[in-house]
């Protein structure tokens, strides 16, 4: 039944006690509004209670009323399946009711209400609200500060909704139409092309040009307000100032969404964004407006002075969007020079209050760092064919970056270049007294926002971003940043206190370790380490943390220039200043190290007599830190080296100890767990065939982690560390025996990680041999059932070498257990839909040799399971008629196939089809001419075969030492794989014999009809008379 206006007063009362503190009162309510909620007229209800006059007062009850209104239209405004959705009349009215109530005074109901209104244009808008801008639009043309304010709220919000719309339907009808909307972000440039559509030329052409107008008639408003409040006029209504700006802000965010989503970039269209040289210069001397009231309102007005800070903030990031939105527009001397002219002159010589402005000057460092990189500016290298006089996209770029380069080196002569290296250096990247005393109190910390936080979130990583790019476009900076290198190092020879001539050398110090690879044209790093970096490590005081840092640092960034004879003391350094008792030089020396480890010239030689060192200093370090990133970037390094180092046997037992106390204080941190877990892989990998020394450690964590309830972000690495400990794994442990059920519940969750299960059942089957398959039959059927049929091609073909791995160690007991197994590959092997699918041959082929190897290795299984009711009723299912004989046209698809395998399947393939000749089945004689020709074609090609299986015979031979290893038996059952003992020629011989006395005269005929050159081939292969 649905609510009216006689239920009211309920819905009202039910808000109001919603929002009590006493649960007695407060729960019932909640019940009772949720089960209102899927009634019809329950969303009419509440927005008589949000718009009603006399209870304007009842700020509290009105916002929940609005909470619940904006829940309830998202969830029934669309009709679904488990709901009957709204009607088209209550819908009607919401829409006319929300635009009716523009002049809410409670900003929190009015964003809320912003909020709604643009969830349902992303709906409705503009089938079922062709109307909503048009009168959004006239409502501006008459409203009051805080009406517009309001309106330009709901416009913002619809704009950013719609802009992120991409639904095809709504971009086909209006794509068909004008094909620049292809790749606009659709709907902002859908309106504008809507609207046109429908003749209402005044918004189409207006609502832009109506924004602009209020944003710069506000801008003057604004400034003649701050005028007078500088000179203390206190008879100013200080709200309706504030409020003219936060209506500025948003129309400001409106701007920026038409501008930089309602226009295709124009680097794809070379179309001129007309807008953008409309606006960035006005925008840019609005900012150089309201820089003169910044400092005077710092203590007289500090909510104003925020508003400038925010005001001045945005519109360099509207700025930055636009160029790298639009560059090519953006690059007209008439925006491009002033910009980037005052943003230098801002990051060279700012104004002291500005400096400490630092959101202001990241953007300012921002745009400077977007101009240098943008590729559009880049000069082009393409040529043109001779001739040719048409002006090519191409061309169109061409010219136009060659006329930005020219604005850019006007901006930038090589003096300005030098002169911003310089500033960026010696004073961006000294490190301020409150970053000395965070490191101070926290060097963990400290070490991690300065090595981990996004470059533009702080001002010093920007500028160091800044810096290195400034660095790849302007390579005369090199002499210029050894310069300052020389300066600092010889003004600063020893520390003993922190003084501007060691912050210096440290800010020196990270120049020359960012741009490493550049500057090593003008430094040689081993007289740079020799003369000064190594003497640095000899100083103990504890102020030389701050060098010893950079120190680190540099080491770590300038691996690729070190050479053979420096390679070893840069070892000693690392780990010395791994021993340090600051944190924060500890963490930057130990990601140095990991970029040792990792690089292709880490020498062990030079290393091994330090790993005893290194290993107890970063176990050391890993008790130490607190932090998870800390523990994460040492785990990396002590994984890195475990993976690296050839011998980790005499350091096991430190390991096993220090694996065991890390997994003990990793419980319940998942993501920790996940690095420990990719840590004990490579440690179980590297010691091998003696990783069962492990095993008291490993066996308890892996019971842990292959859990049903264990977490699912830990199944990959605890999946590949059971694959590692079984690929190692001398003889099948109990405890290893055990986890294989644990595979089903895997599986059944997901194929995600069925390669990897793979190998895990490969393991199992390698190393557990009989005791495995008597322990697990049913488990491994239930696995082999589950996988194949419900995976796709590429998964079957890494699960089916598994099945005929089963068949040729168990060739008696394993066809009865995977039975149903067996009737899914007939199936696959009779369904056609493989001639033009390389994978699905693939597949077929697979399937096809392991029934040929049951076949030959247990003939009685395969004949009767050919005859299985469950078998033909699949069959059926798939289109294979009943009348068929189900071996014969087996045959078909060996003979077929016989081409597309290997050497040992070819073999196969042949004594399969040698054995079909003992069948009791006359339309074999049909095929005997390609049979025959097939047997023949394998025993003659036999040197290829023979060659190959010395060559695995001398593998085994080579093997023979080897420790019994999942791969070492894996190559024994390569090796002694039947089929390889069996004569295919002897076989041939006695079967065509039994086939002769089967078939009598018949068989003669058969044998008569055969061509002349392929009979004389056949008796070369049998070797008869």
């Amino acid at each position: 039944m649905a609510l009216s206006v006689s239920d009211l007063p309920v819905i009202y009362t039910l808000l109001a006690n919603s929002l009590s503190g006493d649960i007695n009162v407060r729960k019932p309510a909640e019940e009772s509004l949720a089960q209102f909620e899927s009634r019809p007229g329950f969303c009419s209800c509440l927005m008589e209670v949000i718009t009603a006059k006399d209870l304007v007062s009842h700020t509290d009850v009105r916002l929940m009323a609005s909470v619940y209104l904006k829940n309830s239209i998202n969830r029934y405004w669309r009709n679904r399946r488990d709901s009957m959705g709204m009607s088209n009349e209550e819908k009607l009215h919401l829409r006319q009711k929300l635009l009716s109530h523009l002049r809410e005074e409670n900003y929190q109901i009015a964003l809320t209400l912003a909020v709604l209104i643009s969830k349902i244009a992303r709906i409705d808008y503009p089938r079922e609200w062709s109307d909503l801008l048009s009168v959004l639009a006239q409502q501006l043309q008459s409203a009051d500060i805080l009406t517009s304010h309001r309106i330009y709220l709901i416009l913002f919000r619809i704009l950013k909704e719609l802009s992120t719309k991409r639904l095809t339907l709504d971009q086909k009808t209006y794509a068909e139409e004008e094909k620049l909307l292809e790749s606009i972000d659709a709907h902002i440039g859908l309106y504008l092309k809507y609207v046109e559509s429908n003749r209402s030329h005044f918004i189409a052409s207006q609502f832009f040009d109506y924004s602009w107008h209020l944003w710069q008639t506000d801008v003057q408003n604004i400034l003649h307000g701050f005028s007078a409040l500088a000179q203390n006029a206190s008879e100013l209504p200080h709200g309706d100032i504030y409020l003219t700006c936060e209506r500025w802000l948003l129309c400001s965010k409106i701007i920026r969404q038409l501008i930089i989503s309602g226009f295709p970039s124009d680097a794809k269209s070379m179309q001129e964004v007309q807008p953008v040289k409309t606006v960035c210069p006005v925008m840019l001397n609005a900012i150089r407006s309201f820089f003169p009231y910044y400092s005077s309102f710092q203590e007289k007005h500090p909510k104003f002075c925020d508003f400038l800070k925010k005001a001045c903030t945005k519109l360099m990031k509207i700025l930055i969007a636009t160029q790298q939105r639009h560059p090519y527009s953006f690059g007209d001397q008439s925006v491009l020079w002033h910009v980037v002219d005052f943003c230098l002159n801002k990051i060279t010589n700012p104004e002291p209050d500005i400096l400490s402005f630092e959101e202001f000057m990241i953007q300012c460092m921002s745009m400077m760092k977007s101009v240098l990189e943008c590729k559009e500016y880049k000069p082009s290298f393409t040529g043109r064919v001779m001739g040719d006089n048409r002006v090519t996209l191409q061309e169109m770029k061409k010219n136009v970056s060659s006329a930005v380069a020219g604005v850019l080196a006007s901006l930038l002569p090589s003096d300005r270049v030098v002169l911003l290296c310089n500033i960026l250096i010696r004073r961006y990247f000294v490190l301020t007294a409150k970053d000395v005393e965070e490191w101070y109190q926290n060097p963990e910390s400290f070490h991690h926002e300065q090595d981990s936080v996004l470059w533009s979130e702080r001002l010093r990583p920007c500028a160091e971003a800044l810096y290195i790019v400034l660095f790849e476009n302007h390579s005369q900076v090199g002499p210029v940043v050894v310069s300052i290198l020389q300066e600092a190092m010889n003004g600063c020879p020893s520390v003993s206190e922190i003084s501007p001539e060691l912050l210096l050398k440290d800010a020196a110090y990270g120049a020359a370790a960012y741009v490493y690879y550049e500057l090593s044209n003008y430094l040689s790093f081993k007289d740079w380490f020799n003369g000064a970096l190594s003497i640095e490590l000899t100083n103990d005081h504890p102020n030389t943390r701050i060098i010893h840092r950079k120190v680190a640092l540099i080491l770590g960034q300038w691996v690729s220039e070190i050479k053979d004879d420096t390679r070893k003391p840069v070892y000693c350094a690392l780990i010395k200043l791994l021993q340090e008792k600051d944190l924060c030089v500890r963490l930057a020396a130990s990601r140095s190290l990991y970029f040792h480890i990792e690089d292709a010239n880490f020498s062990e030689q030079d290393f091994s007599d330090l790993l005893s060192l290194c290993w107890d200093s970063c176990f050391k370090l890993m008790e130490d830190v607190l932090e998870f990133d800390s523990k994460v970037q040492v785990l990396n390094t002590i994984s890195g080296l475990i993976a690296r180092i050839t011998e980790v046997m005499p350091y096991a037992n430190k390991l096993v100890q220090f694996f065991q106390k890390a997994w003990e204080e990793s419980s319940g941190e998942s993501l920790l767990q996940i690095q420990l877990l990719t840590a004990l892989k490579n440690f179980v990998a590297a010691l091998g065939y003696q990783s069962p020394i492990c095993y008291n450690l490993l066996m308890p964590i892996l019971q842990s982690v292959l859990n049903v309830n264990s977490p699912d972000e830990l199944l990959e690495d605890s999946m590949q560390l059971w694959e590692t400990t079984l690929s190692h794994a001398t003889a099948m442990a109990p405890q290893l025996l055990g986890y294989f059920p644990c595979l089903v519940e895997i599986l059944e969750r997901s194929f995600n990680h069925l390669k990897v299960a793979a190998s895990i059942i490969e393991g199992y089957i390698v190393l557990g041999g009989f005791e495995f398959l008597n322990m697990h039959a049913p488990t491994l059927a239930k696995v082999l059932d589950l996988v194949i049929g419900n995976v796709n091609d590429r998964g079957l073909l890494s699960i089916l070498p598994l099945v005929d791995v089963l068949v040729q160690c168990f060739p008696a007991e394993v066809p009865q257990v995977i039975s149903t197994t067996i009737q899914k590959l007939i199936v696959i092997c009779l369904s056609g839909g493989d001639d033009h699918d390389p994978s699905k041959t693939a597949v077929k082929t697979s399937s096809a040799a392991i029934l040929a190897r049951i076949l030959v290795m247990n003939t009685n299984f395969l004949a009767q399971l050919t005859s299985e009711p469950s078998l033909l009723a699949h069959l059926q299912k798939a289109g294979f008629s009943n009348e068929e004989n189900i071996l014969l046209c087996l045959v078909d698809v060996w003979l077929d196939k016989v081409d597309n395998v290997t050497s040992t399947q070819r073999k196969t393939f042949a004594l399969a089809l040698s054995i079909i000749l003992t069948m009791r089945m006359p339309q074999v004689l049909d095929k005997l001419d390609q049979i025959l020709s097939v047997c023949t074609s394998v025993i003659l090609g036999g040197s290829e075969d023979l060659t190959e299986e010395e060559s695995s015979s001398d593998n085994m031979q080579s093997s023979q030492l080897q420790v019994p290893s999942k791969e070492f038996r894996r190559r024994q059952i390569k090796f002694s794989d039947p089929i390889n003992q069996i004569s295919l020629e002897n076989s041939l011989r006695d079967n065509l014999q039994t086939c002769a006395a089967l078939h009598g005269e018949l068989f003669n005929t058969a044998m008569s009809k055969m061509h002349p050159a392929a009979f004389a081939q056949l008796k070369q292969a049998l070797n008869m008379p």
